[in-house]
């Protein structure tokens, strides 16, 4: 792979977290570093791992292996190795290998003279995973309310779960992320559409420029962002759906109990309405 012109700028020591020179190189054009190390490291023993219980599991059908966590009885204890301890050293793994992915991003980062934007948004993703196997079994007291590792054993999880709190479309916190994971992709989606519109010209015509990308936008809608607020309003919406889609699980269990429909007897109780003849009691 061909060098780019300005990589010989970016090929400088320093920026490093830990590990000084000692770690401070390139596998090709790639930049490995000490948090390259550790994420290959905890990302193949993690893989390992998982084809470990695949083979004591009793199948290879990718849809069916499935990496349980320890039974509730077990608590935050250790687990044997068959029963939950496996599944306990594979989400050591998987946190350690996504850490690491996330401060290499920030040596990249800051070798390149570039903002922590891209590191700070993909800890979003991480706080997510963590939130359901680490925080939320912490709070309820037991690793066994982690997701099982596994392609349909993961989508029963999530059946289940919805399901033990009645109806989890009515979960408030689930409502407002999936509408924020709907606004990121429309954003998105006038996004990237309005950007090849204006780079892609007609045969012989000019690219055009952000102030045709602004007029559209401001006709189109009544008003326009601009080409750097687009960006940070589409980075606030992706975090906001990943952040309350963390908050919708992690507050099950742990402060609503009941089914979710039940939390809107407020809303029927309200004062303006909770007497009135005909209205929402009837």
């Amino acid at each position: 792979m061909a060098l780019l012109s300005f990589e010989k700028k970016y090929r400088v020591r320093g920026g490093t977290l830990i590990g000084g020179d000692l770690f401070d190189f390139w596998i090709g054009p790639f930049y490995v570093g000490f948090f390259g190390v550790t994420t290959a490291f905890f990302a193949l023993l993690g893989t390992i791992l998982i084809f470990y219980g695949a083979a004591i599991g009793g199948t290879w059908n990718p849809f069916l292996i499935s990496i349980e966590p320890p039974e509730l009885e077990v608590g935050l204890g250790m687990a044997p190795l068959a029963e939950g301890g496996l599944w306990q050293l594979i989400a050591m793994c998987a946190t350690v290998a996504f850490v690491s992915w996330a401060l290499r991003e920030v040596e990249i980062a800051r070798k390149l003279g570039m903002g922590l934007h891209v590191p700070f948004a993909f800890a979003f993703a991480i706080l997510a995973y963590i939130t359901l196997v680490v925080i939320r079994p912490v709070l309820m007291g037991a690793w066994g309310h982690g997701f099982p590792y596994g392609i349909f054993s993961h989508l029963d999880w999530v059946n289940n779960v919805g399901y033990a709190y009645g109806n989890f479309h009515y979960n408030p916190a689930h409502m407002i992320a999936i509408t924020f994971f709907f606004t990121t992709t429309l954003a998105l989606a006038l996004h990237g559409s309005l950007i090849l519109s204006a780079a892609n010209p007609e045969k012989g015509e000019q690219m055009r420029q952000p102030e045709h990308e602004d007029t559209f936008f401001r006709d189109f809608i009544g008003y326009s962002i601009g080409p750097l607020g687009i960006h940070r309003l589409g980075l606030f919406l992706a975090l906001s759906a990943v952040f309350w889609s963390a908050v919708c699980i992690v507050v099950s269990g742990t402060v609503w109990f009941d089914a979710w429909a039940d939390w809107w007897y407020w809303y029927v109780d309200l004062p303006f309405w909770a007497d009135l003849e005909g209205g929402v009691n009837g």
